[in-house]
């Protein structure tokens, strides 16, 4: 008989909305776990992009993921995303020792009354779709009948919502590259990033070029599908440029195609909203919702510069300079040592210990 079997916790881990991003950070440091058992509750769209499809992944969705739940007996069921199927989650919440994963922090406390008239302010035909088939009513009672509330910025931590640490350094490396490689990372939209003042910076360094001020060759990337507007901007910016080359994209970038880019980047280029919506609720990065950005930097050893008025105690994430492609050359030069402060080891010896906690509680 095989004893460790006999110790091992059983986790279920819900993704049936939104963030396969997330599901497979988890996937990638719980793999070889000797202490834990998970099994994965995937959508069909969440199983393709993380692209795992072992033996503990099962297809589900809000219709099955309840029956699901009731054929094994699980010691914690953390729930990556609530942004959709919130009567179906607010039973889970009630009836299991749950967690789960919050991404926007205000829109956890919104009332019955605004949640109500934010549905008229954007996307009405789907937010009524919500409400009435998806039990949109009670998304704060998910919050509040949930055994924990976990966030993956150890910044935004309290006694109401639990550090789930799980970023840890895969690769890390002084690039090579003959020109500096800039790496702007997540999708082409302004409602996240501030990309206006992306394209105001590159055309200001093209001018630069022009009157032979800069001669230092740099490659922007944008690392994220574009599409509509900001598309149509980017195109017109590429035409526009003679001594700044520019990479985009007009499709979904895949993950092995992102990975390879993040890897030969010599610095991120993070140019985040102070503020955005989610569901019509205002949320602001570093405070009540946190920036994928983070993880990518953690993830691939790369410094990262930010907004002024982002606020880390974190080394590599850096607060923009006026002179901005000074700063990348000073920062590709400028070593950090993530294998030190996250290796794989550790953050799963942390992640261990908050999963044990949770299902102790």
């Amino acid at each position: 008989m095989n004893l460790a079997k006999i110790i091992l916790k059983n986790i279920a881990y819900i993704e049936i909305d939104t963030h396969s991003e997330v599901a497979m950070d988890f996937i990638d440091i719980m793999q070889d776990s000797d202490q834990f058992r998970v099994d994965y509750y995937f959508s069909k769209r969440i199983k393709e992009e993380t692209g795992y499809s072992g033996e503990n992944v099962f297809l589900s969705d809000s219709s099955m993921i309840l029956d699901q739940l009731k054929s094994k007996a699980y010691d914690l069921i953390i729930i990556g995303t609530v942004h959709r199927y919130f009567d179906t989650f607010r039973i889970i919440a009630e009836k299991y020792n749950s967690a789960v994963i919050v991404h926007n922090i205000n829109f956890t406390n919104i009332s019955g009354l605004r949640l109500f008239r934010n549905i008229f302010k954007a996307d009405v035909v789907y937010r009524l779709k919500l409400w009435w088939k998806e039990g949109l009513f009670y998304s704060s009672k998910v919050y509040q009948k949930a055994k924990n509330l976990l966030v993956l910025d150890e910044e935004l931590s309290s006694a109401r919502l639990r550090f789930l640490p799980l970023f840890y350094t895969k690769n890390e490396g002084k690039s090579e590259n003959k020109v500096l490689l800039v790496i702007i990372p997540g999708g082409v939209s302004q409602k996240r990033r501030d990309y206006q003042k992306v394209f105001a910076a590159i055309r200001k360094l093209e001018d630069l070029y022009c009157a032979g001020v800069q001669s230092k060759s740099i490659e922007f990337v944008f690392l994220g599908m574009a599409k509509k507007t900001e598309l149509k901007q980017i195109t017109e910016l590429e035409d526009s440029l003679q001594y700044i080359n520019i990479t985009y994209f007009t499709e979904r970038v895949s993950q092995a195609d992102f990975d390879r880019w993040m890897q030969k980047a010599d610095v991120l280029w993070c140019p985040i909203q102070e503020e955005t919506e989610f569901f019509s609720q205002k949320e602001i990065y570093g405070k009540t919702k946190m920036t994928g950005n983070l993880g990518d930097a953690i993830k691939f050893g790369k410094a990262a510069v930010f907004p002024e008025n982002y606020h880390s105690h974190l080394d590599f994430i850096v607060p923009e300079k006026k002179d901005i492609v000074k700063q990348f050359e000073e920062l590709k030069n400028t070593p950090f040592n993530f294998q030190k402060d996250y290796p794989k080891k550790a953050v799963k010896e942390q992640l261990e210990k908050v999963l044990k906690s949770l299902i102790s509680t």
